[in-house]
């Protein structure tokens, strides 16, 4: 019951990202703000949920789990309400960078927690919180286009409430964590980064992370919908994402190997971007939704490789992680604004495929960094090859 509050907490922490998305034209009119202006909102809350990477583990390491994951979620409930209360769109951005806190807090450690305390092992760990992704993704723009068709602010009230649900359900049947035997310093996350694997991972889901953002912070205004319809194309976008994620990618990853999926994905998504960027509008409708079957199989491929490839603890390696493409995260829906400004509508969406392909390619160029997919691969693909078991025994080695 403690895994599944958690988890059920983090389907509304990432129901947060994802909710303003159906409302940004209406928030930009309601506060009379230029898009550019408006993109802010992810862009503090992406930025300060980075920094706030390094200090996770400093935190949950002498508080305990439990107290850190009450206390992201009283930061996220307090901003989150206060968001709703803003008359300009200085005050709202400053809020989500409140929110941002209080998730980075909420958001790190609740991965940490659901891996502890599952029984059913790492894997099941993470495609539970794969699925939490998933589902809060698809469920946020929903809730944003139902709630603020009426209203802008009534999404961030709502956040709030579930929130707060979500708050009262950890602290009555979630019991604090086992802390690790040695507390985790602020350098922590960073010296995890010198694992070449690890910086692999991170390097290439910064590029990766730059693509995705791009879809989430600025396509809203290429479609230029009612909240409504915007919310039903967001809707569908969710549900491939949280399908692919948690059904297709690991059997594809079975099959054929982190690398090739992750590859291939990330080269598909570019083909997707330059689609939604020059096609019809009927295909960039298209192109939106289908972009959250790659985003999906990303998702999960990325997460496994920071949590399983370092030798550092796995919150501490998934901060370092967070850390790095976060910042991504926060510079997208800043740059493609701008980028539309001095060049055109089609130049946000061909610099994130330029991104994309730059992360299958760190990806593929530093494959042999990534040992423990090597040897996942070597596992899977060659299991009854002898001579197969003992290279991906050396290859470990």
């Amino acid at each position: 019951m403690a895994v599944w509050a958690t988890a059920g907490a983090a389907v509304v922490a990432f129901m947060g990202i994802g909710l303003v998305d159906p409302i940004l034209p209406s928030i930009a009119k309601g506060l009379d703000a230029t898009p550019g202006q408006v993109s802010l909102l992810f862009t503090s809350y992406f930025l300060i949920t980075a920094v706030a990477m390094l200090i996770t583990g400093f935190v949950s390491s002498r508080i305990g789990g439990r107290k850190t994951l009450l206390a992201g979620l009283a930061l996220v409930v307090v901003f989150a309400a206060l968001a709703g209360t803003s008359d300009t769109v200085g005050q709202l951005v400053g809020f989500r960078a409140g929110w941002g806190l209080g998730n980075a807090l909420f958001v790190s450690t609740s991965l940490a927690v659901i891996v502890g305390a599952a029984s059913g092992g790492s894997e099941s760990a993470i495609l539970l919180y794969e699925s939490a992704l998933g589902l809060g993704m698809a469920c946020g723009p929903l809730l944003g286009a139902l709630l603020g068709n009426a209203n802008w602010r009534y999404p961030f009230f709502g956040t709030a409430t579930l929130m707060a649900i979500g708050f009262v359900a950890i602290a009555s049947l979630l019991k604090e964590q086992p802390r690790p035997a040695r507390r985790t310093s602020l350098a922590d996350p960073l010296k995890a980064l010198g694992h070449s694997g690890l910086a692999t991972t991170a390097a290439s889901a910064f590029f990766y992370n730059y693509a995705f953002f791009t879809v989430l912070a600025f396509s809203p205004f290429v479609l230029n919908m009612s909240p409504y319809r915007s919310g039903g194309v967001f809707f569908a976008w969710g549900v491939l994402l949280a399908v692919f994620s948690v059904l297709v990618a690991p059997r594809l990853q079975q099959r054929f190997g982190s690398i090739k999926v992750l590859g291939t994905s990330l080269v598909l998504m570019a083909a997707d971007l330059v689609l939604l960027g020059y096609g019809s509008h009927t295909a960039a409708i298209a192109a939106t939704i289908a972009s959250g079957a790659f985003i999906g199989m990303n998702n999960t491929v990325y997460t496994e490789l920071a949590l399983e490839i370092s030798d550092a603890p796995r919150p501490v390696a998934s901060a370092g992680y967070n850390f790095v493409r976060w910042f991504a995260a926060a510079a997208a829906p800043y740059a493609a604004p701008k980028l539309e400004e001095h060049f055109d509508i089609h130049m946000p969406f061909v610099v994130a495929a330029v991104a994309a392909v730059v992360a299958m390619l760190v990806a593929v160029v530093r494959r042999g960094h990534l040992r423990h997919d090597a040897v996942h691969e070597e596992r899977t693909v060659g299991a009854h090859d002898p001579l197969a078991v003992e290279l991906a025994a050396q290859r470990a080695r």
